[in-house]
């Protein structure tokens, strides 16, 4: 069985391209199928510039400059007939044609149908975008079957509402049987930690790309060593078929 990743969130700026970076770069460190990496974002395709991830721009707009939700059969089918484990990084301006797409076309099941499974990795962002952010994980549930990993993004504010953390909300509550994990990204110190991501995705480098780079002096690469290891470990806990040493031929 393959398994697909696709981030997806309707607010724009949550960090979706670099959570992509972080996932991939974690699936090509740890898992031993082959990786694709797609960016169907028409606007900014931030994610398609991680070049040690390769990924491919799927293009999606018409020549009018209209996005046409069917320039997706030709993803799907990528999926569908390439061997490995894929990651997609969809844009906000493709989130509702994209939900819509999938709900219309029952894209889990029919991926299922084909030993695929089908996981949405969904960002939350704290402050002013959360009502905005937990509508789109709303419309993510509502639209269709996947499984959901759900990503806390601290760097504008820590995600609680009237001083209840996410897994006090009630769409966490009620639907805890399709959320399979949940990765916190905390807010660190913006002088160094901070400064050393925004140097980092500025480069568009994956976290071991960073660590390998000259570019970085000792105590930054020490601390993206800190965040690679904080966020590898919080993957490590979600099964993932594509990492589950279970699922491996002996």
């Amino acid at each position: 069985m393959k398994e697909v990743h696709f981030i997806a969130q309707g607010k724009g700026g949550v960090g979706k391209s670099t959570i992509a970076s972080f996932l991939g770069d974690y699936l090509k460190t740890k898992a031993s199928e082959q990786l694709h990496c797609f960016d169907t974002d028409p606007v900014n395709p931030t994610f398609s510039r991680y070049a040690a991830l390769e990924p491919e721009i799927v293009k999606i707009l018409t020549d009018a400059n209209n996005i046409d939700a069917r320039f997706f059969d030709g993803l799907i089918e990528r999926l569908v007939n390439d061997e490995g484990i894929a990651v997609i990084d969809n844009g906000a301006a493709t989130f509702v044609p994209l939900m819509s797409y999938m709900a219309e076309n029952e894209v889990p099941a029919f991926l299922a149908e084909n030993c695929i499974r089908m996981i949405i990795h969904v960002p939350l962002a704290g402050g002013q975008s959360l009502q905005d952010c937990m509508t789109g994980l709303s419309q993510t549930l509502n639209s269709n079957s996947a499984e959901i990993v759900v990503w806390l993004n601290d760097f504008q504010g820590v995600i609680e509402k009237d001083g209840k953390g996410f897994t006090d909300f009630k769409v966490y509550q009620a639907n805890q049987d399709r959320i399979i994990g949940i990765v916190h990204i905390p807010n660190r110190n913006p002088d160094t930690f901070g400064a050393d991501i925004k140097e980092m995705t500025t480069k568009n480098l994956t976290l071991t790309e960073a660590q390998n780079s000259g570019a970085f002096g000792l105590m930054p690469r020490q601390r993206l060593r800190t965040v690679q290891r904080d966020l590898y470990e919080q993957l490590d806990k979600i099964k993932f078929l594509a990492t589950d040493a279970s699922n491996k031929e002996v």
